[in-house]
């Protein structure tokens, strides 16, 4: 084609146009985008209305980190499925089909509530359902944005995506504290049932590129060697090898991490349930600078400084959050803890769905995730239990000091790439050397 050709002008104009804004054209995505924004939201209320309804059923810490645990396990199971399946099938109607399915178990805790009163099996149940039918969503959701966006935009994808989430993390804690102080928390459950009602419609209403994922004749392998493909890419390619050892030592290590926190504010500092909502939505605010920071920093500095230097910063700030003795003193540690989770997340799932092959990107998210998630039951379960003898203040202390040797460990493997996505996989190995 002639370069000065009207049809190459165009061509050109389109490249030379930035990530950025060529995402902000972008109908599929801004429509996604929209819809998953509202699914936050009930997200954030769920995130604190569960382990405020656990407290208000049963008063104990070590309760909490059980009914965690069981999220663990079924997370970990739900990885052993969900990626053969977000491989195989249309993306877009699994997605729809696992919000249908978290709407009807959510909604189960109010009207469970309003028919019989508090039933303790029923959170169990919930808990369990929610996070199977979620992880299912969630490794999908991954790999769906590959199909969204140029490969060049993930990182702006992401961090849009991270930023509108740390947005309704500052309106949903507010929320359910609020719901839960006039009515119980199963009221505020009952706000995330309606936003996966939001997420399913949003979903219905836009189209997917193809996928090199979807391969009608290829055969189907059994569930075992589904996962062990997602896995035996994960430990070839170093980064992500690397990134998923870490991540799973900080999984086993902060999995509790939140119940503690709840706990700490309501049985050691006397909080209401309104002010942990007000203390968790204003932390969130360090959310929204990561979610927007995540891809001019990445751009600039690369990936190590964006990932291990959060890591790092991250697990001295959870010591500190330990030391605080007052809401003043831990209220700036948990804004700085939130952005630094929030630029390491979205730099690491952003390297995840650059250097994946498209018709592996559901196993290698589910291989990731499961791995991940496969120690935190455990932790969840022992800090917990550890809390209830020493104190939350002394555990997340410990929380911290683990956390932050990991992420000092990481400077010794190739998780240090610069630019790990523009690397070959024998340049890979000689960083890993």
């Amino acid at each position: 084609m002639d370069d000065h050709s009207p049809a190459g002008d165009a061509a050109w104009a389109q490249f030379a146009r930035s990530p950025a804004t060529r995402l902000r054209d972008n109908r599929n995505f801004n429509i996604f985008w929209l819809g998953q924004s509202l699914s936050s939201i009930g997200d954030a209320v769920a995130l604190i209305a569960m382990p405020l309804l656990v407290l208000h059923v049963t008063g104990s810490v070590a309760q909490m980190g059980f009914v965690t645990a069981v999220v663990g396990v079924a997370m970990l199971l739900a990885g052993i499925v969900a990626g053969p399946i977000a491989d195989r099938v249309d993306r877009r109607r699994f997605m729809i089909l696992c919000d249908l399915a978290r709407m009807i178990v959510y909604a189960a805790i109010p009207v469970g509530w309003w028919v019989g009163g508090p039933q303790r099996w029923l959170i169990f149940l919930t808990a369990g359902g929610g996070a199977f039918f979620g992880m299912c969503f969630s490794v999908t959701y991954i790999a769906a944005i590959a199909n969204l966006v140029d490969r060049d935009q993930v990182t702006d994808a992401n961090g849009r995506l991270q930023t509108s989430a740390a947005i309704a993390s500052v309106i949903g804690p507010a929320l359910a504290g609020i719901i839960a102080a006039r009515f119980d928390p199963a009221a505020a459950l009952g706000v995330d049932a309606l936003s996966f009602a939001c997420s399913a419609g949003s979903l219905a209403c836009i189209r997917l590129r193809g996928a090199e994922a979807m391969r009608p004749g290829e055969p189907h392998a059994g569930r075992v060697a589904e996962l062990s493909a997602g896995v035996r890419f994960l430990w070839r390619q170093p980064v992500l090898r690397a990134l998923t050892l870490m991540i799973a030592g900080f999984s086993f290590l902060t999995m509790g991490g939140l119940d503690l926190f709840v706990y700490h504010l309501r049985h050691d500092l006397g909080q209401s349930d309104r002010a942990v909502g007000l203390v968790f939505g204003v932390a969130s605010s360090g959310a929204i600078v990561g979610g927007l920071l995540a891809a001019p920093a990445r751009r600039r500095w690369g990936f190590a400084v964006c990932y291990l230097g959060s890591a790092i910063v991250e697990g001295c700030v959870l010591v500190g959050i330990g030391l605080a003795p007052t809401v003043a003193l831990m209220l700036p540690l948990t804004v700085g803890f939130m952005f630094l989770e929030i630029l390491k997340g979205v730099n690491s799932i952003a390297v995840r769905q650059q250097v994946t092959p498209d018709h592996l990107l559901g196993r290698v998210t589910a291989a990731f995730w499961t791995i991940n998630s496969a120690p935190g039951p455990i932790g969840a379960a022992f800090f917990t239990a550890l809390a209830a003898h020493i104190g939350a203040p002394v555990a997340l202390l410990l929380i911290g000091v683990g956390f932050t040797i990991i992420a000092l460990l990481g400077l010794r493997t190739p998780a240090r790439t610069r630019y790990p996505e523009t690397a070959t996989m024998p340049e890979m190995s000689i960083l890993a050397g």
